[in-house]
């Protein structure tokens, strides 16, 4: 089963997918900000070329665990896809995950191996995507069958 990871924020949308297996996830696209119906939209079309069977989506909780601004305004983007992706994808199933870190760990990465600032800034949020993905692949893989 094939898994979408995205890291919601405020001007773009970081984007990556798992391989067939459920094993391996990819930093895709960065995707702009338009709206959450017309970003719904995009996500939608996505699950649907790529035959997702599950869409995880970034929650960023405050460090102390708690829903702040921007995991409400996440939470806002979900309750818009949820509808969207049922009504395209009845099969597809959409969870949160806790995001906390995940772009320092994706602007990290980067770091060491040693990207410029103007190219970190034009995958950062991909590769966000992909650290969220794979922590809950990972995640999943632990889970008692």
């Amino acid at each position: 089963m094939r898994a979408l990871g995205l890291d919601v924020g405020s001007k773009t949308i970081g984007v990556a997918i798992s391989d067939p297996d459920g094993v391996i996830a990819s930093a895709r696209e960065t995707l702009p900000r338009r709206g959450n119906e017309a970003d719904a939209q995009a996500i939608v079309a996505l699950v649907l070329r790529e035959e997702v069977g599950r869409v995880v989506v970034g929650l960023p909780l405050e460090l102390d665990g708690t829903v702040g601004h921007r995991a409400r305004r996440v939470q806002r983007f979900v309750d818009v896809l949820t509808p969207a992706i049922a009504a395209a994808a009845p099969e597809a199933a959409i969870e949160a995950w806790d995001e906390r870190f995940s772009t320092a760990a994706a602007e990290r990465t980067l770091l060491e191996a040693d990207v410029s600032r103007r190219r970190r800034k034009l995958h950062i949020d991909a590769l966000a995507a992909q650290h969220i993905l794979q922590g809950w692949l990972d995640a999943r893989e632990r889970r008692p069958a």
